[in-house]
Formats: C-alpha cells, sequence, structure tokens
C-alpha cells in the first residue's frame, strides 16, 4: 500500500503543492483512492469502445492482411534460383517507383511550405546611382556602386517588352514561374560540369538576380524553383517583369534596362524603338559575348541574336511582318564612355547639391545611400567653366617650386549666386578626388573689411547709442567720423580696454590719415577707424543680428570684440559672402543660396520647396549700402572694375596680417565672391600672401581677387 501511494505522490507533483502538503509528505488516503478510481474508470471506458468497435472493424482486417501480404516484398525472390532471384520484378519495381513518387512528393510539398520569400533583396539588386544634372537639364555626374535606376513598367515601351519576352520566355504570362525542361537542362549541365543551360524563366531569372546567388548548384537550382512558384503565385506578371527589368545586368556597368538604354543609346528607355529593344535584349544572354564596342567576334554575334529576335518577335506576335520589313539595318550602340563621376570641379558641386538635397528633401541618409535619385541642380555650366578659366589663369602664376616661401599652399575660393539664391558656380579645389576640401564653402579664413557693410547698414536701420542712458542717434549715409589713424575706439564709458590692459586704437591701411570722411566714403576707401568706432556705436550684437539675416552662419561670425566691426575674426565662406551681397542688390531682402532646383525618384518627383526671401534690411540701408559699394568699385583699389563693368557694386576686403584678399561684387545679373589665400590644411592657419606670384611688397591680395573677378564677369557678360 505504501509503495503504490509513493509512487503515485512522485508522479503528482503539482497535486502536492496545491494541497500545501511539505516535500516528501503523502497526500491524504482519500485522494489516492479518488486518483486511482478516475484511472480505472478511463480504462474500463477504452476497454469498451475497443470491443464495441471490434465487430466492425473485423472485416476491414480480414481483407487487409491479404492485401498487406501481396504488397510485402517477396525479396529474394523465391522459386528462383542462382542470380535471377535477386531481380525484382516489375510489381516490385512499379511498387518502388510508385513509392519514390510519393516520397518525392511529399519532400516537394514540405519544402514549398517552409520556403518564404526573403524580405530582402541582393544589396546590388536594390542598388541604384544618384545622377545630378546641369541647370540646362544635361547629365553632370553619377555616384553610387552601381549603374541602376528603376523604371516602371508603363514607361518601357510594348515592343522593347516584347523583344525581352520574345527572346528570354515567349510564355511568361501563361506559365506558372518554372519551365520543367528548362530545370532538368540546368540539372543536368550542374551535375556533370557541362556548358551552362537556358531554359529558365523571366521568373527564375528574377528570382536568381535578386535573391540568390550565380552558383551553379542543384541545391540553388531548386530552391530557386521554389521561390520562383511562389513569387508567380503572389506578384502579379506585370510587376514581376518590371522587377527583372530593373535588375538583369546589361554589361557597361550597369543594371537595368533604363541605364543599359543611356549607356548603349544616350537615351532614356521611352525613346527606343523595337530594334534597339530587340539589341538589349541579345545582351541578357551576355553582355561579353554581345556588345559590339569589345570586338568584331561580338558584333556579327550580336546582329545574329539581334535579326532573330526580330524574327522570334514576329512568331510569338510581338511584331507584325510588315514592322520586322522597316528593321533591316543593324542599330550600332554608342560607343563606350567613361561614366560621368564626381571628380574634378563636379565632385564639390555634388557634395553641395548632396547636402542640400537630403536637407530640403527631408531624405534619410541610408534611403540617400540606396540611390535611384535624380537631382536637378541650379549650376551653370558655362559659368563653371568661366569661374574654372578665370581661377586657372590666375593660378599661372604661382610657383611654389621656386617660390616656396610666398606660393605654397596658395588657394582660390570663389562662388556665384543668383538674385534668387541659385547657386550658380563654384570653385572648390583643384581636384575633388585629391581634395576634398572645398575652398568655396570654407569658413576659415578671415572676411576682413569686405564685412564693413553689414556694420553700415547696421548703423542705417538702427542708429548708434553713444551716451549710456540717452536714445539712439539715427545716422546717415553723410554723418561724419574720425578717420585718422591710431585714434582711440570709445564705448558709451570711455576708452575700450582690450583683456591686456591696452586702450584699443585704430589703425588704417598705411597708417593714413583721412580727417573727417562720412560713413559712405568710409565704406567706399576702407578706412578702418571710423567702421571700428561705428561697429562700437550701433553695437556689435545689432551687427551680428544683421549678418545673421543676410545669410551669414552665426558659427562663422567671431567674438564680439571692436575687430568684430573689421572681419578681423569672422570667417564666413566664399558662397555665404556672395549671397550676403546679393542681399543689398535685392533692397534688403535675403534669399538662402541653394544648388538644388528639383528632385526625382524614379521618375516621380519630391516635395522641395525653394527658399523664399525674408528681410534682412530696410531697403533704404540696403540702397545706401549699393551706393556706397559703387563708389569703391569707382575710387577704390577696384577700380578698374568701374571702367570694364559699369554698375557693379562691390568691396575688395584685407586682413591686418594681408593673410586673405576677398572681393565680392554684384552686376544685377549675379553676386561673385572670391577670395585669395595661403594655408596649409594640415594645421588650417592662414598664412601672409606678401610676395605671391611673384608681387611687389605691399600689393594687396585683393587685387588678384579683383582680376579674377573682372576676367570671370568678361567671360559671363
Amino acid at each position: 500500500m505504501s509503495r503504490r501511494g509513493g509512487a503515485a505522490d512522485q508522479g503528482s507533483g503539482d497535486d502536492r503543492a496545491t494541497a500545501g502538503v511539505g516535500a516528501g509528505r503523502k497526500a491524504p488516503a482519500g485522494r489516492r483512492r479518488k486518483r486511482r478510481t478516475e484511472r480505472a474508470g478511463a480504462a474500463a471506458w477504452v476497454a469498451a469502445r475497443r470491443a464495441a468497435l471490434a465487430p466492425a472493424l473485423a472485416p476491414l482486417v480480414a481483407r487487409a492482411r491479404p492485401l498487406a501480404r501481396r504488397m510485402k516484398p517477396d525479396y529474394p525472390r523465391p522459386g528462383r534460383s542462382d542470380w535471377r532471384r535477386w531481380i525484382p520484378s516489375w510489381r516490385q519495381w512499379l511498387g518502388a517507383c510508385l513509392y519514390g513518387f510519393l516520397a518525392t512528393l511529399a519532400f516537394v510539398g514540405c519544402a514549398y511550405a517552409v520556403t518564404d520569400i526573403p524580405d530582402d533583396l541582393n544589396s546590388f539588386a536594390k542598388q541604384q546611382d544618384n545622377v545630378y544634372y546641369w541647370s540646362d537639364g544635361s547629365k553632370m555626374a553619377r555616384t553610387g556602386w552601381v549603374s541602376r535606376q528603376e523604371m516602371p513598367l508603363e514607361k518601357v515601351p510594348e515592343p522593347v517588352q516584347g523583344a525581352i519576352l520574345s527572346a528570354e520566355n515567349a510564355s511568361f504570362y501563361s506559365d506558372p514561374g518554372v519551365s520543367p525542361s528548362g530545370f532538368l537542362r540546368a540539372v543536368k549541365a550542374a551535375v556533370t560540369g557541362g556548358e551552362t543551360q537556358g531554359g529558365s524563366t523571366i521568373t527564375q531569372q528574377y528570382v536568381k538576380n535578386a535573391y540568390l546567388n550565380q552558383d551553379r548548384t542543384v541545391s540553388r537550382k531548386f530552391t530557386e524553383i521554389l521561390l520562383a512558384v511562389k513569387l508567380d503565385r503572389q506578384k502579379s506578371k506585370q510587376q514581376i517583369l518590371q522587377d527583372y527589368l530593373n535588375t538583369s545586368w546589361f554589361g557597361r556597368g550597369t543594371y537595368g534596362i533604363q541605364r543599359a538604354s543611356q549607356a548603349y543609346y544616350g537615351k532614356d528607355v521611352s525613346q527606343l524603338n523595337a530594334s534597339e529593344g530587340a539589341f538589349l535584349a541579345s545582351l541578357l544572354k551576355g553582355a561579353a559575348l554581345y556588345d559590339p564596342a569589345i570586338s568584331k567576334e561580338n558584333r556579327a554575334r550580336a546582329v545574329e541574336r539581334w535579326s532573330w529576335t526580330l524574327d522570334r518577335m514576329v512568331a510569338t506576335g510581338n511584331l507584325t511582318a510588315a514592322e520586322r520589313a522597316k528593321y533591316t539595318k543593324f542599330p550600332d550602340p554608342v560607343e563606350r564612355s567613361v561614366a560621368s563621376d564626381a571628380t574634378g570641379q563636379s565632385g564639390y558641386l555634388v557634395e553641395l547639391a548632396k547636402a542640400y538635397a537630403i536637407k530640403s528633401g527631408h531624405i534619410k541618409d541610408a534611403d540617400f545611400d540606396l540611390g535611384g535619385y535624380q537631382i536637378y541642380t541650379t549650376f551653370d555650366r558655362s559659368r563653371m567653366d568661366a569661374l574654372t578659366a578665370a581661377v586657372q589663369k590666375t593660378q599661372k602664376d604661382f610657383d611654389a617650386e621656386h617660390r616656396p616661401t610666398t606660393d605654397t599652399y596658395a588657394k582660390i575660393g570663389a562662388a556665384s549666386v543668383a538674385p534668387d539664391g541659385r547657386l550658380l558656380a563654384v570653385y572648390g579645389g583643384p581636384d575633388y578626388l585629391k581634395q576634398g576640401f572645398n575652398e568655396s564653402n570654407a569658413t576659415t579664413i578671415p572676411v576682413g573689411t569686405a564685412f564693413t557693410p553689414f556694420v553700415y547698414a547696421t548703423a542705417l536701420d538702427d542708429g548708434v547709442l553713444r551716451t549710456r542712458g540717452k536714445p539712439r542717434t539715427k545716422v546717415a549715409p553723410t554723418s561724419l567720423y574720425d578717420g585718422n589713424d591710431q585714434v582711440t575706439v570709445q564705448t558709451p564709458d570711455g576708452p575700450y580696454w582690450d583683456r591686456s590692459g591696452k586702450v584699443v586704437k585704430g589703425r588704417n591701411d598705411g597708417a593714413r590719415s583721412w580727417g573727417q570722411v562720412t560713413l559712405r566714403q568710409a565704406v567706399a576707401d576702407s578706412v578702418n577707424t571710423p567702421m571700428l568706432q561705428l561697429g562700437l556705436d550701433v553695437g556689435l550684437d545689432r551687427v551680428d543680428g544683421l549678418a545673421q539675416r543676410a545669410g551669414l552662419l552665426g558659427a562663422s561670425l567671431g567674438p564680439q570684440v571692436p575687430g568684430f566691426a573689421l572681419g578681423e575674426n569672422s570667417t564666413p565662406s566664399a558662397i555665404r559672402m556672395a549671397g550676403a551681397y546679393e542681399t543689398f542688390a535685392a533692397a534688403g531682402m535675403h534669399t538662402e543660396p541653394y544648388s538644388v532646383r528639383s528632385i526625382t525618384r524614379n521618375g516621380s518627383a519630391l516635395p522641395v520647396v525653394a527658399p523664399k526671401p525674408a528681410r534682412a534690411m530696410s531697403a533704404t540701408a540696403a540702397a545706401s549700402v549699393t551706393n556706397a559699394l559703387r563708389d569703391a568699385v569707382t575710387e577704390g583699389s577696384a577700380k578698374a572694375v568701374s571702367r570694364t563693368h559699369p554698375g557693379t557694386a562691390g568691396k575688395t576686403g584685407t586682413t591686418a596680417a594681408n593673410t586673405a584678399g576677398w572681393f565680392v561684387a554684384n552686376t544685377g545679373q549675379e553676386s561673385t565672391a572670391v577670395v585669395v589665400y595661403r594655408m596649409s590644411l594640415t594645421d588650417l592657419i592662414p598664412l601672409p600672401l606678401t610676395g605671391l606670384g611673384a608681387d611687389a611688397p605691399g600689393t594687396p591680395g585683393s587685387d588678384r581677387a579683383v582680376e579674377l573677378w573682372a576676367e570671370y564677369i568678361k567671360a559671363v557678360r
């Protein structure tokens, strides 16, 4: 009794826990008796059911036993002697085949059930390139690991679709996604190591391209077939054909029929005819064998395959005999060309356009890197050529080999902006692949006295404060300031003391004293001392605010100390300076420089909103600044410009240490900024321009900036 109770207790741990009985203690005797009674009742019920069913099952069992005995193979065969007893009978052969067929059917069914279409395509199958275009719509550059652009099926002409179907899979719209005969040929080739066989359907080829690898194995082919059948049931034929055309390899570095059309015929796929489509269809058999540009043998094969495809199109109903008769001459593709990648100056343009496209189009970096975008930029090709030529002409005077102390690390940055903010041209450096540092977009060089118009504009709008507690006083272009050299800079509380305990005094170029000068003259002639004092009078924080409203980036503006008014510690880029000076010409309305007009992805437009103009200063202040800048061109160091380019409003910019030479000017059609400087990209420390290009001592670097600007404007006007 105790033995049986112990066994029951070990097999019912849950009951033991429920009853709250401690480990090792037996359940109450009443509960054990109840469980034994329940088990006995269940066994009795099973026995009763068996007894009830026995009469009904007996005839079936009686019939099945002889059949089972007959189906049981008698092997080795009785009644045979010698080797013949080991030869299976025809019934045994038939049974073995039946068992094998059923086993294969079960295996395939199970494999089909557990095979899922992968969520992710092969990386190259979804990778596309991004293409950048000039403002006139011509191609500028292409970036990306592969040359591929998806194209909707409806944009592929029906004759081109027909050529592909006729050459590759005429029964595409009616087959289940696989070709049994093609599979058997492929298996034979894979097993025997023979030549690769055709016969795969378009669905199978797409599965191989998009989801699998190119290994020639039976297992890969088997998986390909399962995926093809399942894909055929889940996707429409049109979708499968579209995906196939967008992922197939056509040679010349291209994936997809759109890039193939551009590589072989220099036009969009929508412009292809049946004859050209027939040639592109031949490339699916192996571009290395059918690209005529590779060899004469290739051309002969291509012509033969092209002719066969056109005849096949007639046979499959994709082309009429009359239409076929029109295509008698082989459509030779264009010569192979080097891909237009982001090299030279175009690399800098691509860098700027990409950054703007991602920001304005709200595109994730990861999505942009997958490609498929067409970026239509604002860059003017003729202006880019002119600006590059002007820079290169200036650089001919630089000789770092023979004048290493004066000409080494010489650099030039330049940018041109249209009145509506379009970035027309930039010069970024010698070659993007050799120097990624963009000299037109760099914020490393002091802007110097080219910054003083912003001080002037702020004073005209906000007035000045010379006595603390008193109201601000308005100033005008004719307001007089002390233009003498070594004038002490004053604050409402007295002289300005720097951190070293010295009184700050203004210094003019060449230590020249100008006497009392108007603010307009101070801007036009780059008289430093009046502008230095004006900055303190108006408030450097207010100058900072207006400069930012005019387009200069806050991060490029320096600390608000007296030298801030002369641009000694602010380092805006040439792009930003060109855009800010455009604000003066636009009656005080500023439009942010932008480099992208529109973006599409695979033919669909993405929303890109162009920057809108915003008020940066009053129209009166802008007009006064423009007048002063016209005087600067007429009377200042850039006076030669006024003779060749009348109406120009511009300003040179120099620094106390002569580390930068600027010229920023507006012609009405565009605003252009040029900066000449010397700087090692290792430490980014500006170096003096003295003696650059064998210039005489004392020659300001701004002279070369003026000459370069004039050369550029002469070419584009």
